[in-house]
């Protein structure tokens, strides 16, 4: 292992981007690529090896200084014996990020690294970029108010599905999606059959957005604070945005069909489909045991696909929920097409009923509508008003979603009831092991659909 690989080691598992947190690192390996000169910047391609034989291969901009920096101790990675020797967290050393716009610019390509810039698209040039610190499995840097930078930090064989969606995308002038404005591509070793992958992506940045999740939760406190009043008689009501959101998300279904592969799943596949989530109801037994009372009837509720002979699928968000919508005062904007991170890329790329879209925001209705109440006593009034609420907002997106397509996607209710319970079984096992305190936000609608399955 390097000099640099050691310091890696024990720097990565600290950062909020890293993946493999709670497994041991035994190999870390780097290789570099430069980026600039003057300041050194270094595009580190991390490569590590696990105590339980798994692998991964981490996206890691480095500066580097000749003399250390007290401003930037927070960032510092650690110190090498050759100079410059002072190794900083280039995403997070603000002088050293206009670099990436330059690259742009410049149609930058060297060695096996490809800066793409789309046709048409202008790059702000001067302006550094300010870390989005929000963020979870990748990292986003904010150029003023005319583009972000998103640095996928996982690399994977193959274009990323939020590149190729929004370069998809482009020709549609869809209101409904930020324009994409470039990304780099990494060559894989054609000798080794390795396809090419996605290091990062430029984007048009929406300045004065607020997300869905932040609008929806000031929409429950309203709810919360005004006694007795009903969801629509609060003046913070959310359905109105809801239905709006129904109708921008069906249109970017619309223009994804239209671009982009389609399909029908036959009976065999509509098994297949059925099986996969068995099997992760079944692993969520083993994390959340809370699950086994409902286990049988959630079961019967995957079981009912049978009945569909076939269910059309198309290329969708793949993670669809209100943290991944922005508002602007133009309308409602669509984020971050690039699926579940965990799930691998093919997975991501390939098709699946748009219906998968519709249960996931209409969960994120529930959880908006529930949050607020995990951390104290049972209330009873408060319970009814959170049902409410998250009913009002689901069925306007649901009619929102009608309006654009003819067909209220509550009438699927079949496959939609199964993909909310897929999703629910995968919330528990999430909050189990990250927020066991919200875990009966998933269990209490797993209840629900358990019931309700028991009644058909």
């Amino acid at each position: 292992m390097s000099e640099l690989g050691d310091l890696l080691k024990e720097w990565m598992p600290e950062q909020r981007w890293f993946a493999g947190k709670g497994r041991v690192l035994s190999t870390v390996d780097t290789t570099a690529i430069e980026l600039s000169q003057d300041p050194q910047v270094e595009l580190h391609l991390v490569y590590v090896g696990y105590g339980d034989g798994g692998t991964d291969v981490f996206i890691v901009p480095l500066s580097r200084h000749a003399d250390r920096n007290d401003q930037l101790e927070r960032i510092l990675v650690g110190e090498v014996g050759e100079d410059p020797r002072w190794v900083y967290d280039a995403m997070r050393d603000r002088k050293v990020t206009p670099v990436w716009l330059e690259l742009f610019a410049a149609g930058h390509h060297h060695k096996q690294l490809r800066f793409h810039l789309e046709p048409g698209a202008e790059v702000p040039l001067d302006l550094p970029g300010d870390i989005v610190s929000t963020e979870q499995s990748n990292s986003s840097l904010v150029y003023g108010e005319s583009a972000i930078l998103k640095l996928f930090r996982r690399l994977e064989p193959g274009l990323n599905p939020d590149v190729e969606i929004h370069d998809a995308l482009h020709t549609r002038n869809n209101p409904h999606v930020a324009p994409l404005l470039g990304f780099v591509a990494i060559e894989g070793d054609q000798a080794k059959g390795q396809e090419d992958g996605t290091i990062a992506m430029l984007q048009t940045f929406l300045p004065a957005a607020s997300d869905g999740w932040s609008l929806a939760a000031a929409s429950i406190r309203d709810l919360y604070a005004e006694g007795d009043l009903h969801p629509d008689e609060v003046g913070g009501d959310f359905a109105s945005e809801s239905y709006r959101l129904g109708k921008a998300t069906a249109s970017v279904h619309a223009d994804l069909a239209a671009v982009l592969p389609t399909g029908v799943l036959d009976a065999d596949q509509v098994s297949g489909v059925v099986t996969g989530m068995n099997d992760r109801l079944g692993a969520a037994l083993d994390v959340v045991p809370a699950l086994l009372p409902y286990a049988d009837s959630l079961r019967a509720r995957f079981a009912a696909l049978a009945e569909l002979h076939e269910i059309p699928v198309q290329r969708v968000h793949g993670d669809y929920h209100l943290g991944q919508v922005l508002r602007t005062y133009q309308g409602w904007t669509i984020l971050d097409f690039e699926g579940e991170p965990a799930r691998p890329l093919a997975a991501r790329r390939g098709l699946d009923s748009p219906l998968r879209d519709i249960a996931g925001m209409l969960r994120s209705f529930d959880y908006a509508a529930r949050h607020l109440l995990v951390d104290g006593p049972t209330d009873t009034q408060l319970e009814y008003r959170a049902n409410e609420w998250a009913g009002r907002n689901r069925q306007a997106f649901c009619d929102g979603y009608a309006s654009v397509t003819g067909s209220d996607p509550g009438e699927q209710s079949t496959l939609l009831h199964a993909l909310e319970t897929d999703k629910a079984v995968y919330e528990a096992v999430y909050e189990a092991r990250n927020r066991p305190h919200w875990l009966p936000i998933p269990l209490g609608s797993l209840a629900k659909l358990a019931a309700s399955e028991t009644k058909r």
